[in-house]
């Protein structure tokens, strides 16, 4: 598939399902690189000249669609997809808990289904927006290959793993590991506090090495996504000691920031 023609070689309709923080620049970028393309979302959104729809029903009969909801909306919208058309290939971006794609597609009948977890920054959509490196996994085969075409047509570059589980926890790792790096930030500032040692100046030092990348300690681990995810990682194992370290060590934190640098 080269630029905006289908996998068949006729003009490919793509919808964006979810149009949020994620979704409005997915739909932005597909638009750009000639696609014809639609946004759903149950808010009403206006995009600049592009259809978008509040009633899944009411958006044309697309061959591809692009799953960008809330964790916990992917199934439903899956279902409602699969009543619309069972063969349409789906890429689920958003990040779902191991093991929830292959389900999707067993319940709802989804023949081509792969999942690209996205990695969109807002603060530094510039560097790291729609078009970035990003892993991606298929239920089969077919899947995968559809897969590759279309995002290879956008020109996303992509690392294909053997399974669409690795895909899955791969999205969660990422974040799981982000928070227990900044978990052990925050605890070396409560440290250098108690010995009244200037934790900005020991993180630089300590920087230097060129192994070493101490992150920032803030206001604690804000947001959705890293809790959540570092969280579903949780759930596959039933002892996980140093991830209930990082998440005991976030919570003391939060405590330990308002008392004592408000």
């Amino acid at each position: 598939m080269n630029g905006p023609t289908g996998m068949q070689g006729l003009e490919m309709k793509v919808c964006v399902v979810g149009l949020g923080t994620i979704g409005t620049p997915v739909l932005r970028y597909i638009n750009e690189h000639g696609f014809q393309v639609y946004g759903y979302d149950l808010v009403e959104r206006s995009i600049g000249e592009i259809e978008t729809f509040t009633n899944l029903g009411e958006v044309p009969k697309c061959a591809v669609y692009v799953i960008a909801v809330s964790s916990n909306a992917v199934e439903d919208v899956c279902k409602k997809v699969s009543s619309r058309n069972k063969d349409s290939f789906v890429s689920i971006e958003s990040t779902v808990k191991v093991g929830t794609c292959r389900k999707i597609s067993e319940n709802y009948g989804l023949r081509n289904l792969v999942h690209c977890p996205h990695r969109y920054w807002v603060e530094k959509s510039t560097n790291h927006g729609v078009k970035q490196l990003r892993v991606i996994g298929a239920i089969n085969e077919e899947s995968l290959i559809k897969g590759l075409d279309f995002y290879r047509s956008l020109e996303v570059p992509l690392h294909a793993c053997p399974s669409i589980e690795v895909a899955e926890m791969c999205k969660i790792v990422e974040n799981a590991y982000r928070f227990v790096q900044i978990a052990f930030a925050e605890e070396l500032r409560r440290i250098c506090k108690a010995k009244d040692i200037d934790f900005d100046e020991l993180r630089k030092a300590c920087n230097t090495k060129w192994n070493i990348e101490i992150l920032e300690a803030r206001k604690g681990i804000m947001g959705s996504c890293l809790p959540k995810d570092i969280g579903y990682l949780k759930l596959l194992a039933d002892d996980t000691p140093l991830i209930e370290g990082a998440i005991l060590t976030d919570k003391k934190y939060q405590k330990w920031i308002k008392l004592f640098c408000s």
